[in-house]
């Protein structure tokens, strides 16, 4: 890096004369037109002129670059006529974007020739054609999956006819972690701008592996309709990222953000970043990309998980149990009690067991015994062959609500009645409306709740930070942990038999099952550190328990909840609500809600809210 930057310091630093005197009103501009904003990454600052989101010095040849594309401009200019000597360092090599540009616009024929073998070696094996965008599904496990992810893959000329796809090359944007941070330390620090964010181009294959199959994602393929040279001119200003760090930030400035920045450098017409002034949700992306007319097909490919979970659907207990017999020791294969079973009931079981012992060898080092156990079963599937796999594709995520929320209603707690409004940033909660989401997935971000009791009264009722909830069912096969974690500000019954506002961060882990088709029941022992002015401490930390019943039903989704919260210094607080959600259309939800709040400090009481919600980015 540090021979890169020299040589384009000589490349700035080379006689002036190099370059072509060029009027300055063409060159100002030409600073100004949306292909070189986009190349330079530039934004209107909020107090006027522009400014960079990239945030590494190194990407720019002026020194004021970053703030300045008319600068930026004139430097590029004055580098590429530079003398050829410093070969795959010179700035036509550096900057292969910017200088097919400037030389188009600017007619010209009389640059210094430079041989750029290693960005004309690697363009060639990228040989870019065609441009597939990637979603990832949400994975509830994965607090940093469950937005989604977006990333492209660049297809070379014969892929649809070959089915070579694996063979392709996929351009990623993601926040660039030294060691092994945790999800949820991940999540805060993704939040809060802890990580730079780096572009990479890698093979499509490695990015495939580790979505379907290391993090148990659906994967969403959408065809663009992005003519080849879009596609050259796109990869060519990834060339120009390599190394380059961005600030990375979990809502905003992300791996879909990042991606629409490089759509708009692809066919500078497109209007897509500006749709996105605070948040950019991977699932509202997608929308603006298929509201720019950009999409011309859409694929689904499901994960392993998934494929898993299928093949395992149609078998009795007794079968899933001889899966993880079977999977364990292939000699149970030879078992009487198995082979009495119908030869089409023994293929789905083989085949099971196969799918169950390759979900568990993902991110596992190679185990010969596991290695050897997958080959005795891939012998026995070819013997007894079974049915094709069908998975119901689901419904597209894009389809889901808008991201942002507005709450208003009306109703009861004891005598009194009450107006409630609220405004929430994103995303889910429990009983939204469903569509496109998975059940039992929560992640709510920056909500606020007002309320306005009779008399005028006005108070603070919620202010949450973050809350994220992961309901995924265990089985026979799969054995996965529930969890929930939340922190804010919210009322709780205090000494005078009013609300006290309280900073509280909760959290717990448990277990969920499936009770049918479309009803998970769940239960979990939780924590609570609270700070509450009726208590005597600065903090007061709490035992409890979270279990409850949630039901995707017609109308919509139906949840019966009991929590428990026992604190060290004597205080118990229990509640048990009911919410059911009707879905009036995609983003237009209303919902009924009732509680019961029980409190050593207070006397019972109970509410009763109308509430309605819209949807709406």
């Amino acid at each position: 890096m540090l021979k890169r930057l020299a040589s384009l310091a000589l490349c700035v630093c080379a006689p002036l004369s190099a370059a072509p005197h060029i009027d300055p009103s063409r060159l100002q501009q030409l600073a100004t037109d949306p292909f070189w904003i986009s190349l330079g990454h530039y934004e209107s600052a909020k107090l006027g002129g522009w400014r960079s989101y990239v945030s590494d010095s190194k990407f720019f040849l002026a020194s004021d670059g970053a703030e300045h594309p008319d600068a930026e401009l004139k430097a590029t200019l004055e580098a590429i006529y530079a003398p050829a000597s410093s070969g795959n360092q010179h700035a036509q090599c550096v900057y292969p974007a910017r200088t097919r540009w400037l030389k188009a616009q600017l007619n010209l024929s009389d640059l210094p020739t430079v041989d750029c073998n290693e960005f004309n070696q690697w363009f060639k094996d990228v040989s870019p054609h065609s441009t597939v965008m990637i979603f990832p599904a949400a994975y509830l496990n994965s607090p940093s999956s469950m937005f989604g992810h977006t990333l492209l893959r660049i297809d070379q000329a014969d892929v649809q006819s070959n089915h070579t796809a694996l063979l392709s090359y996929a351009i990623n944007f993601g926040a660039y972690i030294e060691g092994s941070d945790n999800s949820i330390l991940y999540a805060w620090k993704g939040l809060m701008g802890g990580y730079p964010g780096l572009f990479a181009l890698v093979p499509y294959q490695e990015k495939l592996s580790e979505y379907r199959s290391l993090e148990n994602r659906d994967l969403w393929e959408y065809r663009l309709n992005l003519t080849q040279a879009e596609t050259e001119r796109m990869v060519e200003h990834v060339w120009e990222l390599k190394q380059i760090k961005f600030d990375y930030f979990f809502f905003d400035e992300n791996c879909s953000y990042r991606l629409l920045e490089l759509l708009q450098v692809a066919r500078p017409s497109l209007r897509l970043t500006g749709q996105f002034p605070l948040t950019a949700i991977p699932t509202d992306t997608v929308k603006a990309v298929k509201d720019a007319g950009l999409v011309e097909k859409i694929e689904y490919r499901p994960s392993r998980e998934r494929e898993l979970l299928e093949r395992a659907k149609p078998l009795s207990n007794d079968e899933q149990q001889w899966v993880l017999k079977v999977s364990a020791d292939q000699k149970q294969l030879q078992d009487p009690a198995f082979k009495a079973l119908p030869r089409e009931r023994q293929a789905l079981v083989i085949d099971a067991a196969y799918r169950l012992e390759r979900y568990r060898a993902n991110g596992q080092e190679r185990d010969p015994q596991r290695a050897q156990r997958s080959f005795e079963l891939l012998r026995a599937i070819n013997r007894n062959p079974p049915p094709e796999l069908s998975i119901e594709r689901p419904g597209l995520p894009e389809d889901g609500h808008e991201s942002r929320t507005w709450q208003v209603g009306v109703g009861t707690r004891g005598d009194q009645a009450f107006g409630e409004y609220g405004l929430r940033m994103a995303y889910h909660d429990l009983n939204d409306n469903a569509e496109g989401f998975p059940l039992g997935a929560q992640i709510e971000i920056l909500q606020m709740k007002l309320r306005q009791y009779e008399g005028n009264n006005w108070q603070l009722q919620q202010l949450d930070l973050a809350t994220i909830r992961s309901l995924t069912p265990r089985n026979d096969l799969l054995q996965p942990w529930s969890w929930q974690v939340t922190g804010g500000l919210e009322r709780v019954p205090g000494k005078h038999d009013d609300e006290t506002l309280v900073s509280h961060v909760n959290g717990g882990g448990g277990a969920t099952w499936q009770l049918a088709e479309n009803m998970l029941g769940f239960a979990l022992g939780t924590m609570r550190v609270e700070h509450n002015a009726d208590f005597a401490g600065f903090i007061t930390p709490a035992a409890g328990f979270n279990t409850g019943l949630l039901w995707k039903n017609p109308l919509g989704n139906f949840s019966v909840e009991a929590k428990g919260d026992y604190f060290t210094n004597g205080e118990v607080r229990r509640s048990l609500s009911l919410n059911q959600q009707w879905e009036l259309s995609r983003n237009l939800g209303l919902r009924l809600s009732a509680q019961r709040e029980f409190s050593h400090l207070a006397t019972a009481e109970n509410e009763v809210m109308l509430e309605l919600k819209w949807y709406h980015y």
